[in-house]
Protein backbone atom coordinates (compact mmCIF):
# COMPACT_ATOMS: atom_id res chain seq x y z
CA UNK A 1 0.00 0.00 0.00
CA UNK A 2 1.22 3.31 -0.85
CA UNK A 3 0.58 6.99 0.53
CA UNK A 4 -0.92 8.83 -2.83
CA UNK A 5 -1.86 12.36 -2.91
CA UNK A 6 -4.25 13.30 -5.89
CA UNK A 7 -4.86 16.76 -6.64
CA UNK A 8 -7.83 17.96 -8.55
CA UNK A 9 -9.08 14.32 -7.21
CA UNK A 10 -12.73 15.86 -7.07
CA UNK A 11 -13.16 16.47 -10.63
CA UNK A 12 -14.35 13.71 -13.20
CA UNK A 13 -11.34 11.72 -14.14
CA UNK A 14 -9.43 12.24 -10.86
CA UNK A 15 -12.32 10.80 -8.70
CA UNK A 16 -12.80 7.79 -10.77
CA UNK A 17 -8.82 7.50 -10.42
CA UNK A 18 -9.08 7.94 -6.60
CA UNK A 19 -11.85 5.20 -6.31
CA UNK A 20 -9.66 2.79 -7.94
CA UNK A 21 -6.74 3.39 -6.32
CA UNK A 22 -8.47 2.91 -2.97
CA UNK A 23 -9.38 -0.49 -4.75
CA UNK A 24 -6.27 -1.54 -5.14
CA UNK A 25 -5.29 -1.05 -1.86
CA UNK A 26 -3.44 2.49 -1.49
CA UNK A 27 -4.05 5.10 1.23
CA UNK A 28 -5.94 8.42 -0.90
CA UNK A 29 -6.10 11.35 0.05
CA UNK A 30 -7.91 14.30 -2.92
CA UNK A 31 -6.57 17.82 -2.86
CA UNK A 32 -9.34 19.67 -4.64
CA UNK A 33 -10.25 23.80 -4.11
CA UNK A 34 -13.54 22.87 -5.77
CA UNK A 35 -13.77 25.26 -8.52
CA UNK A 36 -14.89 22.50 -10.76
CA UNK A 37 -14.91 18.95 -8.52
CA UNK A 38 -17.61 18.14 -6.00
CA UNK A 39 -17.19 17.01 -2.66
CA UNK A 40 -19.44 14.17 -3.12
CA UNK A 41 -17.40 12.84 -5.79
CA UNK A 42 -14.68 11.91 -2.67
CA UNK A 43 -15.31 9.32 0.13
CA UNK A 44 -15.68 10.99 3.17
CA UNK A 45 -12.33 12.03 5.32
CA UNK A 46 -10.19 12.24 2.11
CA UNK A 47 -11.02 15.62 0.76
CA UNK A 48 -8.78 18.77 1.36
CA UNK A 49 -10.11 21.91 -0.04
CA UNK A 50 -7.00 23.95 -0.60
CA UNK A 51 -6.17 25.65 -3.75
CA UNK A 52 -2.58 25.00 -5.22
CA UNK A 53 -1.42 28.43 -4.61
CA UNK A 54 -2.30 28.70 -0.91
CA UNK A 55 1.69 27.38 -0.01
CA UNK A 56 0.86 27.21 4.06
CA UNK A 57 -2.20 24.67 3.55
CA UNK A 58 -0.38 22.50 1.23
CA UNK A 59 2.64 22.45 3.06
CA UNK A 60 0.51 21.47 5.88
CA UNK A 61 -0.89 18.67 4.44
CA UNK A 62 2.23 16.98 3.06
CA UNK A 63 4.02 17.65 6.48
CA UNK A 64 0.90 15.30 7.99
CA UNK A 65 1.36 12.63 5.16
CA UNK A 66 3.93 10.86 4.33
CA UNK A 67 3.23 10.50 0.28
CA UNK A 68 4.52 7.64 -1.40
CA UNK A 69 3.33 9.73 -4.94
CA UNK A 70 1.14 12.44 -6.36
CA UNK A 71 -0.93 12.06 -9.35
CA UNK A 72 -1.88 15.53 -10.48
CA UNK A 73 -5.26 16.32 -12.32
CA UNK A 74 -5.98 19.84 -10.80
CA UNK A 75 -6.02 22.14 -14.19
CA UNK A 76 -8.49 24.00 -16.55
CA UNK A 77 -9.36 22.30 -18.88
CA UNK A 78 -11.46 24.03 -21.44
CA UNK A 79 -10.26 25.26 -25.11
CA UNK A 80 -12.57 27.87 -25.97
CA UNK A 81 -12.33 29.59 -22.06
CA UNK A 82 -8.23 29.29 -22.37
CA UNK A 83 -8.57 31.30 -25.53
CA UNK A 84 -10.39 34.55 -23.76
CA UNK A 85 -8.46 34.27 -20.75
CA UNK A 86 -5.29 32.73 -21.03
CA UNK A 87 -3.47 34.30 -18.15
CA UNK A 88 -5.52 32.84 -16.10
CA UNK A 89 -4.74 29.15 -17.24
CA UNK A 90 -1.11 29.64 -17.29
CA UNK A 91 -1.01 30.94 -13.87
CA UNK A 92 -3.32 28.25 -12.95
CA UNK A 93 -1.89 25.04 -14.43
CA UNK A 94 1.65 26.62 -14.94
CA UNK A 95 1.86 28.52 -11.35
CA UNK A 96 0.10 25.73 -9.57
CA UNK A 97 2.24 22.90 -10.71
CA UNK A 98 5.12 24.71 -10.03
CA UNK A 99 3.86 25.14 -6.02
CA UNK A 100 3.06 21.45 -6.02
CA UNK A 101 6.13 20.46 -7.46
CA UNK A 102 8.42 22.70 -4.96
CA UNK A 103 6.43 21.24 -2.00
CA UNK A 104 6.82 18.01 -3.38
CA UNK A 105 10.65 18.74 -4.02
CA UNK A 106 10.75 20.15 -0.25
CA UNK A 107 9.55 16.71 1.39
CA UNK A 108 11.23 14.34 -0.75
CA UNK A 109 8.33 12.98 -2.69
CA UNK A 110 10.10 11.76 -6.24
CA UNK A 111 7.15 10.21 -7.96
CA UNK A 112 4.35 12.16 -10.26
CA UNK A 113 1.89 10.90 -12.96
CA UNK A 114 0.81 14.18 -14.94
CA UNK A 115 -2.63 14.56 -16.42
CA UNK A 116 -1.35 15.84 -19.86
CA UNK A 117 -3.53 16.29 -23.31
CA UNK A 118 -3.29 15.64 -27.18
CA UNK A 119 -4.21 19.35 -27.36
CA UNK A 120 -0.16 19.77 -26.73
CA UNK A 121 -0.04 18.32 -30.22
CA UNK A 122 -2.01 21.02 -32.37
CA UNK A 123 -2.72 19.84 -35.68
CA UNK A 124 -0.84 16.97 -36.52
CA UNK A 125 1.54 15.85 -39.53
CA UNK A 126 -0.19 12.09 -39.54
CA UNK A 127 -2.39 10.28 -37.71
CA UNK A 128 -3.18 8.27 -35.45
CA UNK A 129 -0.06 10.40 -33.27
CA UNK A 130 2.47 9.12 -31.78
CA UNK A 131 4.54 10.68 -28.78
CA UNK A 132 7.09 11.64 -30.93
CA UNK A 133 4.88 14.04 -33.43
CA UNK A 134 5.85 18.09 -33.26
CA UNK A 135 3.76 19.58 -30.36
CA UNK A 136 2.42 22.40 -31.81
CA UNK A 137 -0.32 23.65 -29.57
CA UNK A 138 -3.03 25.58 -30.88
CA UNK A 139 -4.76 27.03 -27.54
CA UNK A 140 -3.34 28.51 -24.31
CA UNK A 141 -4.45 25.41 -22.81
CA UNK A 142 -2.43 22.84 -24.63
CA UNK A 143 0.22 25.07 -23.83
CA UNK A 144 0.47 25.27 -20.48
CA UNK A 145 0.36 21.31 -20.69
CA UNK A 146 3.48 21.42 -22.65
CA UNK A 147 5.23 23.78 -20.76
CA UNK A 148 4.22 21.41 -17.32
CA UNK A 149 5.79 18.67 -19.66
CA UNK A 150 9.00 20.49 -20.09
CA UNK A 151 9.17 21.59 -16.47
CA UNK A 152 9.02 17.91 -15.91
CA UNK A 153 11.72 17.60 -18.23
CA UNK A 154 14.47 19.49 -16.27
CA UNK A 155 13.23 18.48 -12.94
CA UNK A 156 13.92 14.92 -13.78
CA UNK A 157 17.08 15.70 -15.39
CA UNK A 158 18.14 17.78 -12.38
CA UNK A 159 16.62 16.54 -9.14
CA UNK A 160 15.31 13.15 -9.85
CA UNK A 161 11.80 13.52 -9.86
CA UNK A 162 10.49 10.83 -12.36
CA UNK A 163 7.36 11.88 -14.08
CA UNK A 164 4.94 9.78 -16.25
CA UNK A 165 3.12 12.36 -18.38
CA UNK A 166 -0.22 11.27 -20.02
CA UNK A 167 -1.43 12.70 -23.25
CA UNK A 168 -4.80 11.42 -23.56
CA UNK A 169 -7.74 12.51 -25.71
CA UNK A 170 -11.30 12.62 -25.12
CA UNK A 171 -12.06 11.48 -21.62
CA UNK A 172 -16.31 10.22 -21.53
CA UNK A 173 -18.20 7.66 -19.63
CA UNK A 174 -18.89 6.32 -15.94
CA UNK A 175 -18.14 4.05 -13.99
CA UNK A 176 -21.55 2.43 -12.75
CA UNK A 177 -20.19 0.92 -9.49
CA UNK A 178 -19.09 4.48 -8.59
CA UNK A 179 -22.08 6.52 -9.39
CA UNK A 180 -19.86 9.48 -10.28
CA UNK A 181 -19.65 10.68 -13.95
CA UNK A 182 -19.67 14.03 -15.84
CA UNK A 183 -20.95 17.33 -14.36
CA UNK A 184 -18.72 20.05 -15.80
CA UNK A 185 -20.27 23.98 -15.15
CA UNK A 186 -20.49 24.97 -17.66
CA UNK A 187 -20.07 21.66 -19.53
CA UNK A 188 -18.12 21.92 -22.48
CA UNK A 189 -17.66 18.08 -23.57
CA UNK A 190 -19.53 16.84 -26.32
CA UNK A 191 -20.87 13.22 -25.27
CA UNK A 192 -23.00 15.19 -21.73
CA UNK A 193 -23.89 18.31 -24.46
CA UNK A 194 -25.65 15.22 -26.70
CA UNK A 195 -27.01 13.78 -23.47
CA UNK A 196 -28.80 17.34 -22.41
CA UNK A 197 -29.78 18.11 -25.60
CA UNK A 198 -31.50 14.43 -25.70
CA UNK A 199 -33.21 15.32 -22.32
CA UNK A 200 -34.13 18.87 -23.00
CA UNK A 201 -35.18 19.02 -26.88
CA UNK A 202 -32.84 21.66 -27.05
CA UNK A 203 -30.55 21.91 -30.37
CA UNK A 204 -26.65 21.08 -29.80
CA UNK A 205 -24.73 23.45 -31.70
CA UNK A 206 -22.01 21.39 -33.97
CA UNK A 207 -19.06 23.68 -33.84
CA UNK A 208 -18.06 23.61 -37.89
CA UNK A 209 -19.38 21.40 -40.88
CA UNK A 210 -16.08 22.51 -43.34
CA UNK A 211 -13.18 20.35 -41.72
CA UNK A 212 -10.91 18.34 -43.73
CA UNK A 213 -12.91 15.24 -42.65
CA UNK A 214 -15.22 12.71 -44.50
CA UNK A 215 -18.79 14.48 -42.93
CA UNK A 216 -16.94 17.94 -42.10
CA UNK A 217 -17.13 17.54 -38.20
CA UNK A 218 -14.24 17.36 -36.09
CA UNK A 219 -12.81 14.03 -35.27
CA UNK A 220 -11.40 12.65 -31.34
CA UNK A 221 -10.19 9.57 -30.03
CA UNK A 222 -12.70 8.83 -27.05
CA UNK A 223 -11.54 6.91 -24.16
CA UNK A 224 -13.70 5.71 -21.29
CA UNK A 225 -13.13 7.28 -18.00
CA UNK A 226 -12.60 3.74 -16.24
CA UNK A 227 -9.41 2.88 -18.43
CA UNK A 228 -8.22 6.24 -17.98
CA UNK A 229 -8.50 5.43 -14.92
CA UNK A 230 -6.46 2.56 -15.48
CA UNK A 231 -3.33 4.13 -17.21
CA UNK A 232 -2.92 6.22 -14.43
CA UNK A 233 -2.63 3.65 -12.12
CA UNK A 234 -0.44 1.21 -13.94
CA UNK A 235 2.00 4.77 -14.78
CA UNK A 236 1.85 4.89 -10.87
CA UNK A 237 2.80 1.16 -10.75
CA UNK A 238 5.41 1.85 -13.06
CA UNK A 239 7.08 4.61 -10.70
CA UNK A 240 6.66 2.85 -7.69
CA UNK A 241 8.20 -0.17 -8.88
CA UNK A 242 11.48 1.67 -10.02
CA UNK A 243 10.25 2.75 -13.57
CA UNK A 244 11.61 6.12 -15.45
CA UNK A 245 9.96 8.87 -16.50
CA UNK A 246 8.25 8.77 -19.97
CA UNK A 247 5.34 10.44 -21.92
CA UNK A 248 2.60 8.45 -23.58
CA UNK A 249 -0.46 8.37 -25.20
CA UNK A 250 -3.76 7.49 -24.01
CA UNK A 251 -6.57 6.66 -26.38
CA UNK A 252 -8.22 3.86 -28.14
CA UNK A 253 -6.47 4.63 -31.43
CA UNK A 254 -9.57 4.80 -33.13
CA UNK A 255 -11.63 8.48 -34.50
CA UNK A 256 -15.57 9.11 -34.65
CA UNK A 257 -16.63 12.31 -35.81
CA UNK A 258 -19.25 14.99 -34.02
CA UNK A 259 -21.76 13.72 -36.17
CA UNK A 260 -20.64 10.15 -35.43
CA UNK A 261 -20.65 10.30 -31.76
CA UNK A 262 -24.42 12.19 -32.58
CA UNK A 263 -25.52 8.64 -33.85
CA UNK A 264 -24.29 6.51 -31.19
CA UNK A 265 -26.01 8.40 -28.55
CA UNK A 266 -29.26 8.14 -30.17
CA UNK A 267 -28.39 4.14 -30.50
CA UNK A 268 -27.64 4.47 -26.77
CA UNK A 269 -30.69 6.46 -25.95
CA UNK A 270 -33.56 5.47 -28.73
CA UNK A 271 -33.88 9.15 -29.04
CA UNK A 272 -32.93 11.82 -31.76
CA UNK A 273 -30.34 14.37 -31.07
CA UNK A 274 -31.52 17.98 -32.25
CA UNK A 275 -28.76 19.73 -33.40
CA UNK A 276 -27.58 22.63 -35.72
CA UNK A 277 -24.23 23.70 -37.09
CA UNK A 278 -22.47 26.81 -36.25
CA UNK A 279 -19.25 28.14 -37.18
CA UNK A 280 -15.57 26.46 -36.11
CA UNK A 281 -14.82 26.96 -32.48
CA UNK A 282 -11.19 28.74 -32.35
CA UNK A 283 -8.12 26.71 -30.94
CA UNK A 284 -9.94 23.31 -32.50
CA UNK A 285 -7.73 20.66 -34.35
CA UNK A 286 -9.38 18.87 -37.16
CA UNK A 287 -8.53 15.18 -35.84
CA UNK A 288 -6.74 13.98 -33.13
CA UNK A 289 -6.22 10.38 -32.96
CA UNK A 290 -3.89 8.57 -30.83
CA UNK A 291 -1.15 6.04 -30.99
CA UNK A 292 -1.20 4.32 -27.79
CA UNK A 293 1.18 1.45 -28.55
CA UNK A 294 3.92 2.83 -26.49
CA UNK A 295 1.54 2.99 -23.31
CA UNK A 296 -0.13 -0.76 -24.10
CA UNK A 297 3.83 -2.57 -24.67
CA UNK A 298 5.23 -0.19 -21.67
CA UNK A 299 2.76 -0.23 -19.18
CA UNK A 300 0.91 -3.40 -20.08
CA UNK A 301 -2.56 -1.36 -20.65
CA UNK A 302 -5.38 -2.55 -22.44
CA UNK A 303 -8.41 -0.57 -22.98
CA UNK A 304 -11.56 -2.32 -21.79
CA UNK A 305 -14.24 -0.02 -23.62
CA UNK A 306 -13.71 -0.74 -27.08
CA UNK A 307 -17.04 0.87 -28.76
CA UNK A 308 -18.32 3.98 -28.51
CA UNK A 309 -22.03 2.85 -28.28
CA UNK A 310 -21.01 0.93 -24.77
CA UNK A 311 -18.80 4.24 -23.80
CA UNK A 312 -21.61 6.39 -24.44
CA UNK A 313 -24.50 4.01 -22.83
CA UNK A 314 -22.66 4.30 -19.49
CA UNK A 315 -22.87 8.05 -19.30
CA UNK A 316 -26.94 7.86 -20.37
CA UNK A 317 -27.25 5.26 -17.63
CA UNK A 318 -25.40 8.22 -15.25
CA UNK A 319 -27.79 10.26 -16.11
CA UNK A 320 -30.49 8.81 -15.83
CA UNK A 321 -29.19 8.27 -12.93
CA UNK A 322 -28.49 11.82 -11.92
CA UNK A 323 -32.19 12.60 -13.16
CA UNK A 324 -33.44 10.26 -10.58
CA UNK A 325 -31.64 11.39 -7.73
Amino acid sequence: MAQILVTGGAGYIGAHTARLLLEEGHDVQVLDDLSKGYAHNVPKGRLHIINLHDTASLDALFAAHGFDAVIHFAALIAVGESMQEPERYFRNNVGGSVSLFEMMRRYGVRRLVFSSTAAVYGDPEATPIPEDAPLRPKNPYGESKRMVERILEWLDATSGLRSVCLRYFNACGAEPRYGIGEEHQPETHLIPLILRAVKTGEPLTVYGDDYPTPDGTCIRDYIHVSDLASAHVRALDHLLGGGGSGVFNAGTGRGYSVLEVIRAAEKATGIPVPFRFGPRREGDAAVLVADSSKLQKTLGWRPQYETLEAMVGTAWEFEQRRRRG
